[in-house]
């Protein structure tokens, strides 16, 4: 795990090593870790925004959605995935990358910046 990004945030970065990741040998390891931890730490439901359009989601900048989840496990083996509210009754998975989370508690915003912080650092599972 090499940082891409100038910007490092050592506590993150610890986060990151002694929680997230720690005793993590290998890509799938290392998503599962991620996994846990999203699910353990984002107090679902919650509203978020989409700030990054993604060619796989049908999600638009700026929308407003709900998130009453992670995906399965299955689904978060090379990203992370979070499933929505859509259109009222369905429910679809998204990439967790292109939202922000809106009047969210300390423990969520936590998660999603962390989050954030290893998409923005580049880091791959």
């Amino acid at each position: 795990m090499e940082a891409k990004n100038k910007e490092i945030n050592s506590e993150i970065e610890n986060r990151i090593e002694m929680e997230i990741v720690v005793d993590a040998y290998d890509e799938s390891e290392r998503a599962m870790g991620w996994y846990y931890y999203l699910q353990d730490n984002l107090n679902v439901p919650f509203k978020a925004e989409c700030i990054l359009p993604v060619s796989t989601s049908p999600l638009k900048l700026g929308e407003i959605i709900e998130v009453i989840g992670m995906a399965n496990e299955e689904n978060c083996e090379y990203d992370m995935f979070v499933k929505i509210k859509w259109k009222n009754k369905e429910t679809l998975c998204v990439p967790l990358k292109q939202l922000v989370g809106i009047n969210i508690d300390d423990a969520t915003k936590q998660a999603l910046d962390d989050w954030a912080y290893w998409i923005s650092q580049k880091y791959r599972f």
